[in-house]
């Protein structure tokens, strides 16, 4: 798609000239098998159905010499090994400064990444006809701007980098526990959220937010073989299996850390890698450093003062302060957090934890209406069965750290 935009200049028909392709290769790959280079197939069907689609538009003959010009496929019907600079630069090309910043990631996580207008409106907490309109819009001021695709110069490359860190970091997020299906969470998607910041930090090596931004997936998906149990039901941070945990990955998150800690420019995504390794490095649940999750929240705040990351931080206070002090902090974000589903798993938890029990059942029966999240749902459903006398303040952490909150906090 990188390159096809490239050629032609045109966001829109590229991106659907390859949709078109991907779908045409599902109907005839079933019937004649895989071909020995599917590459090369995927890239001469999708220049064919650009060159369909402009000649429908009109717009053949303005386009036809730019697509003549350099066939994608070698002499021998096979495709160049995979550009890192084409994938960077259609990342940056959609996080452009001159599109709106909630339509630039957006734009990218549906054109680059893939996600539905659904599961990215929900990301970001909106209405997904809201989203729509966001994502059109873009499109139609990158062709009509004439936006490049280009990797940005050092002086623009601090505002770029964190946008496009930003996407990865989200479509890492969806695959943790998805917003839509039947499946609790996607080990496809996350893979890709992981090759696409491996991929980041590889190309941009004096950037330490992109080493930041590996170091905290790599640290969070070592725990993936814990988070659920053989039936599918989430296992929430305080009583999962830490023997389970991948040592290797956290040793490798660990090192991404370091490296990235060396240059001394920390960033919002080293602080949540920081936050993550917190949690990897303790034995037990009991030895967590909630003191030391708290000061890290305390400096991420600063650099990011989100409702999402000052919810987080009001978890950690519920292990430092008590839940009254984190109640009160949870209470003054209800407003920008209403349709959060995990402000009132949160809150539930809190009131749990002062006895106040009617105002928890009602706060975690909002949590189940607003997540959508088959895992998620299991579990607020189990603990709205349990009723009084179940509340444990250890699981207020450990409880919305496996209810889908960022990857920084579990």
């Amino acid at each position: 798609m990188a390159s096809l935009q490239r050629t032609i200049g045109d966001f829109d028909v590229a991106e659907e000239a390859v949709q078109e392709a991907v779908v045409e290769a599902l109907r005839a790959w079933r019937l004649g098998g895989v071909p020995d280079r599917p590459g090369a197939w995927l890239h001469t069907a999708a220049r064919r159905n650009a060159l369909d689609r402009l000649r429908r538009e009109g717009r053949y003959q303005d386009k036809l010499s730019l697509l003549a010009q350099k066939s994608p496929v070698g002499e021998r019907g096979t495709v160049p090994p995979a550009d890192h600079d084409d994938r960077l630069r259609l990342l940056f090309g959609c996080c452009h400064p001159a599109l709106a910043a909630e339509s630039r990631l957006a734009l990218t996580l549906r054109a680059v990444v893939g996600l539905s207008t659904a599961q990215i409106a929900r990301a970001f907490l909106t209405s997904e006809a809201t989203m729509a309109q966001r994502i059109v819009r873009a499109k139609r001021k990158i062709v009509r701007a004439g936006i490049p695709l280009r990797i940005p110069d050092d002086a623009e490359m601090p505002q770029r980098l964190d946008d496009v860190l930003t996407v990865a970091y989200l479509t890492y997020n969806e695959a943790h526990l998805t917003t839509s299906g039947e499946a609790a969470h996607q080990r496809d998607l996350a893979d890709d959220a992981i090759w696409l910041a491996s991929m980041i930090a590889l190309s941009l090596p004096g950037q330490p937010e992109a080493l930041g931004l590996l170091a905290l997936l790599t640290l969070q998906d070592a725990r993936r073989p814990a988070r659920f149990d053989e039936s599918g039901q989430i296992v929430i941070l305080r009583d999962q299996d830490r023997s389970s945990w991948d040592i290797a990955a956290i040793e490798e998150g660990l090192r991404l850390l370091a490296r990235a800690g060396a240059r001394g420019r920390p960033g919002r995504f080293q602080l949540q890698a920081a936050i993550a390794a917190c949690h990897c490095e303790a034995t037990s649940w009991s030895e967590t450093d909630w003191l030391q999750i708290l000061t890290l929240y305390d400096r991420l705040v600063v650099l990011d003062p989100s409702p999402v990351v000052r919810l987080n931080r009001a978890i950690a206070l519920a292990h430092v302060e008590g839940p009254a002090a984190a109640l009160h902090e949870v209470d003054t974000l209800i407003e920008r957090l209403r349709g959060y589903h995990l402000l009132y798993a949160t809150r539930a938890e809190l009131l749990r934890s002062l006895g106040r029990w009617d105002q928890a059942s009602a706060a975690d029966a909002q949590a189940l209406r607003l997540t959508s999240n088959v895992a998620e749902q299991r579990l607020l459903r189990r603990r709205l069965a349990l009723g009084p006398g179940t509340a444990d303040l250890s699981t207020v952490r450990s409880l919305v750290a496996d209810l889908g909150q960022s990857p920084g906090d579990a």
